[in-house]
């Protein structure tokens, strides 16, 4: 059965309040087509899981979308500095953030995948994030009785994941680094897809690499050429630099609405090209 559905319909199903994993790592393989489309729909009160963000937590916050964000870094890469929008938000108090180490917010993730409430956290030991975090407490290991950290389990409710290739029925690979998109297809409780391509099932019957996320996981799956542009998909497309940089340049939520416009309707002159 065809799980192949529009941007449009894929930002429909996923709600007001809903926890929302984002796949990627920083500028690379985010669903920035989906992020995009959450935008002009005007979601509200997500509550956003990324071991490392960039530009799709910043869109987001920039649009309103946001309540909290967990994360163990978010910020551009090298010459695109901070995550600007995110970092008022949070400062202003609009936004709650759950600072992280990444691998806390893996730990989380693994817990949920695995059915349990929380996950000990060895190196965490000594750090001021325990008590400025709720996700964090310390109990008493049963076995040495001695005091250790854990981390409360993130159950997405919703993964939005960017792959490279897909079928109709949502199995989906990966080309290239997988970072933490396999673990968060297996700890939400729905995964949506956009896909570089859409290919035909026998690649993942008789290829020699199957799929990474398979089709029982997976909602929907939305074709969605270039929807990790303006970042990189590997094997793809690199960087677009002047992309990023137009978005950055945004000062207001009237330009943002005129950039979004400008992009659905295929008008890429002055944001990078492509996107």
């Amino acid at each position: 059965m065809s799980k192949v559905i529009s941007l449009q319909e894929a930002g429909v199903r996923i709600h007001d309040g809903d926890i929302l994993g984002i796949g990627g790592n920083v500028l690379h393989r985010a669903p920035m087509a989906l992020v995009r489309e959450l935008v002009r729909q005007k979601k509200r009160d997500l509550k956003l899981v990324k071991t490392a963000g960039a530009m799709d937590v910043d869109m987001l916050c920039f649009g309103d979308c946001v309540t909290s964000v967990d994360a163990g870094f978010i910020s551009y890469e090298t010459e695109f500095s901070l995550a600007g929008h995110y970092r008022r938000a949070v400062e202003s108090g609009l936004i709650k953030g759950n600072e992280h180490a990444c691998y806390t917010v893996i730990s989380a993730l693994r817990a949920a995948s695995y059915g349990i409430g929380f996950m000990p956290v060895k190196g965490l030991s000594v750090s001021d994030l325990i008590e400025a975090n709720d996700y964090f407490t310390r109990i008493l290991d049963p076995f040495t009785d001695e005091m250790v950290t854990v981390v409360k389990a993130i159950c997405p409710d919703v993964a939005i994941i960017h792959v490279q290739e897909a079928d109709e029925e949502g199995n989906a690979r990966i080309t290239g680094p997988l970072f933490e998109d396999v673990l968060l297809s297996r700890a939400s409780k729905k995964v949506i897809l956009t896909a570089e391509k859409i290919v035909s099932g026998s690649v993942f019957l008789h290829g020699t690499k199957k799929a990474d996320i398979p089709h029982f996981l997976v909602e929907a799956v939305v074709r969605a050429p270039r929807g990790a542009a303006p970042g990189s998909c590997p094997g793809c497309y690199d960087i677009d630099r002047t992309g990023i940089s137009s978005f950055k340049a945004l000062k207001d939520k009237e330009g943002l609405r005129t950039y979004l416009e400008a992009l659905e309707q295929g008008d890429y002159k002055g944001y990078g090209g492509r996107a």
